[in-house]
């Protein structure tokens, strides 16, 4: 397997230097990603992308993920909302695909004003779901036509909430170029599957493995307070029996990349040795 990063990079993608992929290099990492408000793309020229792109080749940095930063949510029932929002997407797709990057990221949104990964009812009504994979096959179709492989962020708290319903929306978009990330951490619903994590890593991978790109390596920690709390947390320093969810990973895909994210850049150090010293105990390489 491959191990990245979804961070340690200036927030314009358009500003990275090799000394920032020198110390990306420097964690034993290979991969890089970036994210981009699709509000500002129209102003990224082709000659800008190809620049980041030589850049990052010098480095022998891979361009893992290209992730695309908006409010609206697909499953809007105003047109005036998703037309826009699709239209911008696109171009997203095509900076992507000119930064040549692995996957680009898009999320469903939500339909709750708070953010796109705050719950609420109204997202799992059935209207939502058809009109979510209209605007997902939309999606895929400019992506097949760039070449661009979309992974969608899904999360217990969206419309895409469980492995079971990623499966079933994918199925229905019908495209290879929409998958989803394999971030398994989204998807313990309980505090009982986070502590007989093997048995419900099984079931994110039966279901998601054979529609995921990219994955992202976190780790999941219960805490005190009522109900109950899951927390992120570095790899290695919570509860998840990340060893085996690399084997799982590993046996999907011995090239694939999982991806440390969520963290302080100075945290990442810790989070990047203990991902080598894990896999290295569950007798996955990284390469």
């Amino acid at each position: 397997m491959r191990l990245g990063v979804v961070g340690m990079m200036p927030a314009d993608f358009r500003d990275i230097t090799a000394a920032h992929l020198s110390a990306i290099a420097d964690l034993r990492l290979t991969g890089a990603a970036s994210h981009a408000p699709i509000a500002g793309l129209t102003d990224v020229t082709a000659a800008q992308c190809a620049s980041v792109r030589a850049t990052m080749e010098a480095a022998d940095m891979d361009f893992v993920q290209f992730g695309l930063g908006y409010g609206q949510c697909l499953f809007d029932p105003d047109p005036a909302v998703t037309a826009p929002l699709l239209d911008g997407i696109g171009r997203g797709i095509e900076v992507a695909a000119q930064l040549q990057a692995h996957y680009c990221l898009i999320r469903t949104g939500s339909l709750n004003d708070r953010g796109s990964y705050s719950a609420t009812a109204a997202n799992h009504r059935p209207e939502c779901r058809d009109r979510l994979t209209q605007s997902l096959r939309t999606i895929a179709d400019k992506a097949e036509a760039a070449g661009v492989t979309m992974v969608i962020e899904t999360h217990l708290l969206t419309i895409m909430d469980s492995p079971e319903t990623n499966a079933a929306v994918l199925a229905a978009v019908g495209s290879d170029h929409m998958r989803v990330v394999m971030d398994c951490c989204n998807h313990f619903q309980a505090v009982h599957q986070v502590y007989a994590s093997r048995a419900r890593l099984d079931h994110i991978f039966q279901y998601m493995g054979p529609i995921a790109g990219c994955g992202h390596l976190k780790d999941a920690a219960v805490r005190d307070g009522f109900v109950s709390h899951i927390d992120e947390e570095v790899p290695g320093e919570g509860d998840l029996d990340l060893g085996y969810l690399l084997q799982l990973w590993q046996k999907l895909d011995a090239d694939a990349y999982m991806l440390l994210e969520h963290l302080p850049d100075e945290k990442y150090p810790l989070a990047a040795k203990n991902a080598h010293r894990i896999a290295a105990a569950a007798g996955v390489e990284v390469h």
